[in-house]
């Protein structure tokens, strides 16, 4: 077996990271070398969660090289174990305590219109991703992380798990494809993962091989969390077989639609009107929407072009999407804004509702506003409206007194 390894990053350009290389020994003892620019203030701290570590791994004699560019702890003890996972055959976790803000529950149906893609092996970006408001961060182990990076991926993001602030936001995964992803869910199921985001689904059984490896875990370490599944429809096959997929498990929550793959099995380029995509969505939608499911939009790729973004939204809320990813946080409030209702979807909900409510205040089983019936499921809709109204503020909690 290798007795080197090495974890990390590090350069000009790294922050919040470090580098570290360890180098089992037969004697010697633990030696320690800290390289940073911060060590009078945090090298004593560094070196004692170092020397923890190596006890807690009963190892005796070793040269650890920690090249600091300001990792936080839980950064520093996920590159020091992606190390030790590679010199030694262990099944043991060194765990830092979960923070008890990182062990609520999220529901079913709650309001997701956006969710804020985190490249999974880069801390920087992960650090304040939360003060930006998604609905939802995504620590991503797959197409944000490089091949060769991506086991090492795993105990940063498991330890994100515990110990990121996500300010609110659900706490949500991207896993890797096949084998490899079954394999990111030891490292993401028992540390309280809101919702597991399942890449380039196809068929219904891709996404019941990912449920059913949730579900040992849980019964192995007796895990009673709630934990989503949004599989993600890349392809011409996954379109075709999104009913399917979507009603797979129970537990799937949502289902969204990945365009650039989508486009590139198709042969074709994604354009701004998106007119090639048009069938693919509709049918994520309608599917979604028959099994009950939240139907959720793809990226929007053009970082810089926020008027753009503004009608993508607003056309993807008109074919019935309810959400779409981020891919910089400067996309939220854009998002947010425009898939929230408009002052005169609102009205049109408080009126239609109102009606509702005299009507059956009355005893009668039909409603009608002006010369207008109204069926159940439009004041079904007006309810949605409202309540949507009422979470992002744009309704005040006495709407019906005024």
């Amino acid at each position: 077996m290798n007795m080197q390894a090495m974890a990390g990053n590090m350069g000009k350009k790294v922050r919040s990271d470090c580098h570290i290389e360890l180098e089992l020994t037969n004697s010697g003892g633990q030696q320690i070398t800290s390289i940073s620019k911060v060590e009078v203030m945090y090298g004593k701290a560094n070196r004692k969660l170092i020397l923890e570590i190596l006890d807690f791994y009963e190892i005796q004699h070793a040269r650890v090289i920690l090249n600091d560019s300001g990792a936080l702890p839980f950064v520093i003890a996920a590159r020091l174990e992606a190390c030790i996972s590679q010199v030694l055959q262990t099944n043991k976790e060194f765990l830092l305590p979960q923070q008890t803000i990182n062990s609520t529950n999220t529901l079913k149906e709650q309001q997701r219109f956006s969710r804020l893609y985190l490249p999974g092996n880069t801390p920087s970006l992960m650090l304040n991703g939360g003060i930006h408001q998604p609905n939802g961060l995504i620590l991503d182990l797959e197409d944000a992380v490089a091949p060769e990076k991506k086991h090492e991926a795993r105990y940063l993001v498991r330890n994100a798990l515990r110990s990121l602030n996500f300010y609110g936001a659900e706490r949500m995964v991207r896993i890797n494809q096949g084998t490899r992803g079954l394999r990111d869910l030891d490292f993401v199921v028992p540390h309280h993962v809101n919702l597991i985001l399942v890449p380039k689904v196809e068929t219904a059984e891709e996404l019941l091989a990912v449920q059913n490896r949730i579900d040992e875990i849980k019964k192995e370490q007796n895990i009673s969390h709630p934990i989503w599944l949004m599989p993600i429809i890349e392809s011409a096959k996954g379109v075709m077989n999104a009913y399917a997929i979507a009603q797979a498990t129970d537990t799937v929550s949502s289902m969204a639609i990945g365009l650039e793959d989508y486009t590139a099995d198709m042969g074709v380029r994604r354009t701004q009107e998106a007119t090639e995509s048009f069938f693919a969505r509709n049918m994520v939608v309608t599917a979604s929407i028959a099994v009950g499911v939240q139907p959720i939009d793809s990226v929007y790729s053009d970082i810089s072009d926020m008027e753009g973004l503004a009608k993508n939204v607003q056309a993807s809320k008109a074919l019935g999407f309810i959400g779409m990813g981020c891919i910089h946080p400067r996309q939220v409030r854009v998002i947010h804004e425009n898939y929230a209702p408009d002052s005169t979807e609102i009205e049109k909900a408080k009126n239609i509702y109102k009606a509702f409510l005299e009507a059956k205040a009355k005893g009668l089983g039909v409603v009608s506003l002006g010369t207008k019936m109204i069926d159940a499921p439009v004041v079904k809709r007006a309810e949605k409206v409202i309540k949507l109204a009422l979470e992002t503020g744009k309704l005040a909690e006495n709407w019906l007194e005024e």
